[in-house]
């Protein structure tokens, strides 16, 4: 798939891995719609001003299924077609699995993954009428391996994995593919406020010896919606973290 001139929304792309996919995608060329669930500022939108795209804020809640339809509808009503899905929102809510409440479990699966289901059905209809079209989902290296303190978050990414594969599979007949990327340690806010004690003990957990960066989640990204022939495979950028 060209990616100039194609429409792509992206879900939790106010900041961090959300918005470096935005920047990557815009300098591509493609139209792209920024999501959040607060209003997108004016701000935000001009700093990719200076790509040859249209740039346009969709604000909404993934994880309320009429929010969801509604903020695909408005994307075909301005643009005219959503071409790339991008189920980036995600939240984490860490607690040991002896203190973790059903809400606090509940809640991560609601958006995290609830939210890429109400977001994948909604753009399955106008996708499948065009007979084309790419959904990639934002997983994570803790889907994979587990982590501690984070049974809900590594739940919810674990079913992303084979919500991937198996809607991979439904619609692969109509040329609609839809692959997942798990992301390892990636240099954050997060990441940068923690003392060099325990980055030097993450980093040795990983064989390149080094945390990833957002950018390379964004090449890949694009990568993904651009390729033809690859759909429900969950690509992991992690340094080899997850090395098999």
């Amino acid at each position: 798939m060209e990616i100039i001139n194609k429409n792509v929304l992206i879900t939790g792309s106010t900041r961090g891995i959300g918005l470096a996919i935005a920047h990557a995608f815009a300098a591509a060329g493609a139209n792209v719609v920024l999501n959040g669930r607060s209003e997108i500022s004016s701000e935000l939108i001009g700093e990719l001003d200076s790509y040859s795209g249209q740039i346009i804020g969709i604000s909404g809640d993934v994880s309320d299924s009429d929010d969801a339809k509604r903020m695909v509808n408005e994307t075909i009503e301005t643009l005219g077609s959503l071409d790339i899905l991008i189920n980036n929102a995600g939240i984490t809510n860490d607690k040991l699995m002896l203190k973790m409440t059903a809400e606090d479990f509940e809640q991560v699966l609601k958006i995290n993954l609830t939210g890429a289901f109400n977001m994948t059905q909604a753009v399955l209809k106008p996708m499948t009428k065009a007979r084309q079209g790419a959904i990639i989902n934002m997983t994570s290296v803790v889907g994979l391996m587990g982590n501690v303190g984070q049974a809900n978050y590594a739940a919810s990414k674990a079913g992303l994995i084979g919500l991937t594969k198996s809607v991979a599979r439904e619609v692969a007949g109509r040329n609609i593919r839809v692959n997942a990327i798990a992301p390892g340690f990636i240099e954050s806010d997060m990441t940068a406020n923690l003392s060099d004690k325990i980055k030097d003990a993450m980093k040795a957990q990983i064989p390149m010896k080094r945390f990833g960066n957002v950018e390379e989640i964004a090449t890949t990204a694009l990568f993904l919606a651009s390729q033809e022939y690859i759909t429900g495979q969950t690509i992991a950028i992690d340094g080899g973290l997850t090395m098999q």
